[in-house]
């Protein structure tokens, strides 16, 4: 489903009580509104024996937890400075009004400012290929809560138990064909970068089910942030919404015969 909501722990609890989960490799995901595929929910590749929850403000026992394991936290993550982040350590601003979940996978420090490494949901094109270095120590303020609220909530799994066996593979997913010619990767939407009356000569793909194609012909959008904002190199959810991802860029399509890697 989209971002609409929800605590890291009702998903711990979902696989608990579900007797486990699908893998990502085999349900992928996909970064933008869907429907869920029910029948998958009886894969079960791995399992979970409960979670715990971190003393909220705690910030040496959120270390000690990720010096042995990712712990998923929440962010407020609907400023601007958060959502345009390119590289480096992000500093701020933020406040703590808690609005995204995120996962911690390590720490390191740069030029004497400790960081948290983290791991966001929204594609390899934002950050640094999908993940953020995050200011650790309550950032320049030393707030208990940490930098964008991170302290605050945290949680990890707990596995004692050991997983089921490997399921059957699955078949392969099948190509997204834009013509009799021309095809994108699966989980991709065919948009046509060049077009002369109702015929297209170039296909581009966008990698993402269900996208939005931008009138510029060579960016797309998810499509629960459907307004192309080029310019800003942006996507919204509604005009003049101060909440936006990160605009995508199309690859060339090629050709049904090519044989993908």
């Amino acid at each position: 489903m989209g971002c609409n909501g929800g605590l890291m722990v009702y998903a711990f609890q979902f696989i608990i009580n579900n007797g486990g989960i699908d893998s990502e490799e085999h349900y992928r995901y996909r970064g933008h509104q869907g429907q869920c595929d029910s029948n998958k929910a009886g894969t079960h590749v791995v399992t979970i024996d409960g979670y715990e929850e971190i003393q909220p403000n705690d910030e040496t026992s959120l270390l000690k937890a990720v010096a042995q394991q990712p712990v998923s936290v929440a962010v407020e993550a609907g400023g601007r400075d958060f959502q345009f982040y390119s590289g480096g350590i992000f500093t701020g601003g933020c406040g703590t009004d808690l609005d995204h979940a995120m996962l911690i996978v390590g720490y390191g420090s740069d030029a004497q400012i400790d960081y948290w490494i983290v791991k966001n949901s929204w594609g390899t094109n934002w950050g640094e290929k999908g993940y953020i270095r995050m200011q650790r120590g309550g950032g320049v303020k030393k707030m208990a809560a940490g930098l964008c609220g991170i302290n605050m909530l945290a949680s990890f799994p707990i596995k004692t138990s050991a997983n089921p066996p490997d399921p059957s593979p699955s078949p392969p997913a099948a190509r997204v064909k834009c013509d009799s010619t021309y095809c994108c990767p699966p989980a991709n939407t065919c948009c046509c970068q060049f077009r002369i009356a109702k015929f297209c000569f170039v296909w581009g793909c966008c990698p993402l089910e269900s996208a939005v194609c931008c009138d510029d012909h060579h960016h797309c959008c998810p499509s629960d942030f459907p307004i192309c904002n080029v310019k800003a190199s942006s996507c919204l959810q509604e005009s003049g919404s101060s909440f936006s991802v990160p605009i995508l860029n199309g690859t060339l399509a090629v050709r049904n015969d090519v044989v993908l890697s």
